[in-house]
C-alpha cells in the first residue's frame, strides 16, 4: 500500500496531547490547555440557542452572515478606527485556526518564504510546510521578549512572501508596542510582502494597548487581521473566527475558506454578532477578570521561587524553572510537576522549530484562564511538591 502524507504521518504526538493525557492519568489540575473553565456570557449563549429554532439552519453564505460581517466591521471601527466594508472585506471562518490556514493559502505558494516569530503558536509551522512554504524563524529574546532588529531584517529577502505576526502573543503574553510594529511595517513595505496578523487575544490585554498592524501607514492593503469569538467571549468550543482584509485579498481568502470548510454554523454566527455589539463594559470586565487571575497566579509563583516573564496579554504566563529544575529540562520538569505536584503545564520548547537551534530549556507556560479557586489549589499543590 502506498504511504499517506509523509510529513503528517511523521508528526509526533504533540506535547499538548501528552500533557493533557498525563493530567487525566494523575488527576492533575490542567493549567496547560488554554481555555477558560467557565462558560461564556449567558446572554450570548441564549441567542445561539434561540437561533437554532428560527428556521435558518441551512448553509450560511460563504463569507458569513451579513449581520456578523457588519458586526465585525463595526468592531474594527469602534476599537481601532478602521473603515471596513462588511460586504467585501470580512470573511467568517470556522475558528481562527481555519482563518490562519485560509490566509496562508491565499498568498503563499510552494517555495515562498514566510517570516515567523518564535516562540510561536504550534500550528504555524505545520501549515506552512504543508503548503510548501519555507519558514524563516526569528527569536524574541527573553526575559522581555524583545525584538532583535538585525535578525528580523536578515530574515526578509527576495523570496519573502509574508510575515506572521501574533500579538497579543501565545505563549509569551507579549503585546507588540508601536515601535516594534513600525519596524515590521517598514520591512513589509520595503520587501513588498503581506502580513497575516493573528490577533485572537485583542481584547485580553492588561494596561497596555493592542495596536493592529493594519492601522499603521501603508498596512491597510497588505494585512489580513484575524479575530476569534472563542477568545473574546470565552467560548472556545464554538470555533468562530473572522478575517478582515482588503477586498482583493478577502476574495482569495474566501476561496480558500470555500475549499476548507465553506460555511460556519449560522446560529453561532448570529450569537457572535450579538456579542460583538456588547458595550465597552463587557470587554473591560473580561480584561480585568483575566488580569486578576494572572496576578493571582503570578504572585503565587513568585512566592514559590519562580521568576515569571512579563505577560501583558493572552491567557498565559511563562515561568523560569531554574531554581527548581535540579538539572532537568523543561519537558522533564513539566512531566515531574504533573506526576508529583498534580499540576499540568506546557514546556515552552514546544513553541520552537524542532529543526532550528536548540530551544530554551528553562521555561514553562501556565494558563491562568481558570477559576481563582482552581489557581489557588494549583499553587497549594506546587508548594507541597516543591517544599
Amino acid at each position: 500500500m502506498k504511504t499517506p502524507n509523509q510529513y503528517l504521518a511523521s508528526l509526533p504526538t504533540t506535547i499538548f496531547t501528552i500533557m493533557s493525557q498525563l493530567a487525566v492519568k494523575h488527576g492533575a489540575i490542567n493549567l496547560g490547555q488554554g481555555f477558560p473553565d467557565t462558560e461564556g456570557p449567558q446572554d450570548i449563549i441564549q441567542v445561539a440557542a434561540d437561533a437554532l429554532r428560527d428556521g435558518r439552519n441551512q448553509y450560511a453564505p460563504l463569507t458569513g452572515l451579513p449581520e456578523l460581517r457588519e458586526a465585525v466591521a463595526a468592531s474594527n471601527q469602534r476599537f481601532y478606527g478602521l473603515e471596513v466594508d462588511p460586504a467585501t472585506e470580512v470573511v467568517v471562518t470556522s475558528g481562527a485556526t481555519e482563518a490562519l490556514a485560509a490566509c496562508l493559502m491565499a498568498v503563499v505558494e510552494p517555495g515562498d518564504e514566510v517570516v515567523v516569530i518564535e516562540p510561536l503558536y504550534d500550528t504555524y509551522l505545520p501549515a506552512l510546510k504543508l503548503l510548501g512554504a519555507v519558514p524563516r524563524c526569528v527569536r524574541l529574546a527573553p526575559p522581555h521578549w524583545s525584538v532583535p532588529e538585525a535578525e528580523l531584517r536578515a530574515a526578509f529577502g527576495p523570496k519573502t512572501k509574508a510575515i506572521m505576526l501574533n500579538s497579543p502573543m501565545n505563549p509569551s503574553g507579549k503585546v507588540f508596542v508601536r515601535e516594534e510594529l513600525e519596524l515590521i511595517a517598514d520591512l513589509v513595505r520595503e520587501h513588498d510582502v503581506y502580513a497575516i496578523c493573528d490577533e485572537v487575544y485583542e481584547h485580553l490585554t492588561f494596561h497596555v494597548k493592542h495596536i493592529p498592524l493594519m492601522t499603521l501607514p501603508g498596512m491597510r492593503e497588505r494585512c489580513m487581521r484575524i479575530g476569534s469569538a472563542g477568545k473574546s467571549f470565552s467560548l472556545t468550543g464554538w470555533k468562530v473566527g473572522y478575517v478582515t482584509a482588503p477586498a482583493a485579498l478577502a476574495s482569495v481568502v474566501a476561496k480558500a475558506h470555500q475549499v476548507l470548510v465553506f460555511a460556519t454554523a449560522p446560529n453561532l454566527q448570529r450569537a457572535v454578532a450579538y456579542g460583538l455589539n456588547k458595550d465597552d463594559s463587557y470587554y473591560e470586565g473580561l480584561s480585568a477578570q483575566m488580569e486578576t487571575q494572572r496576578d493571582l497566579l503570578r504572585d503565587g509563583l513568585h512566592r514559590l521561587g519562580f521568576d515569571t516573564l512579563p505577560a501583558d496579554g493572552s491567557y498565559f504566563i511563562v515561568a523560569d524553572i531554574s531554581r527548581h529544575a535540579a538539572g532537568r529540562g523543561d519537558v522533564e520538569f513539566a512531566r515531574w510537576l504533573v506526576e508529583h505536584a498534580g499540576v499540568a503545564t506546557i514546556p515552552v520548547s514546544a513553541f520552537y522549530d524542532p529543526q532550528g537551534d536548540a530551544a530554551p530549556q528553562n521555561l514553562i507556560r501556565f494558563a491562568f484562564c481558570k477559576k481563582p479557586e482552581i489557581l489557588r489549589e494549583a499553587l497549594k499543590r506546587l508548594e507541597k511538591a516543591l517544599s
